[in-house]
């Protein structure tokens, strides 16, 4: 289904996430993130994004929590200050990415 999101017309699955991640970009990520009640995205915010982004780029697969925390040297209690209720699901959302597995 298509959604306008930022000005951008994007295809979005029945729960939100994008369906290409070829069609994020950060005013995306800008507007989701205030969707979700997250406000600003700060610094720390996207450290997540990126690492995300980075991590799923050279392995094919949405990191786990517990890859954030060893691989991305992020703690949970920071991944859910940054992201709470549900941080996995949240972050990768606003990072343009799929719903990730672990949480279906």
């Amino acid at each position: 289904m298509k959604k306008d999101i930022a000005g951008f017309s994007v295809d979005v699955t029945e729960e939100g996430y994008l369906v290409s991640s070829a069609q994020w970009n950060k005013d995306i990520a800008e507007a989701i993130a205030k969707e979700l009640g997250l406000g600003d995205l700060t610094p720390g915010h996207w450290k997540v994004i990126e690492f995300l982004q980075k991590d799923f780029a050279e392995t094919g697969k949405i990191p786990t929590i517990r890859r954030v925390n060893k691989v991305g040297n992020i703690g949970t209690q920071e991944l859910y200050a940054l992201f709470p209720e549900g941080p996995l699901l949240k972050a990768t959302k606003v990072a343009g990415m799929s719903k990730p597995v672990s949480c279906v």
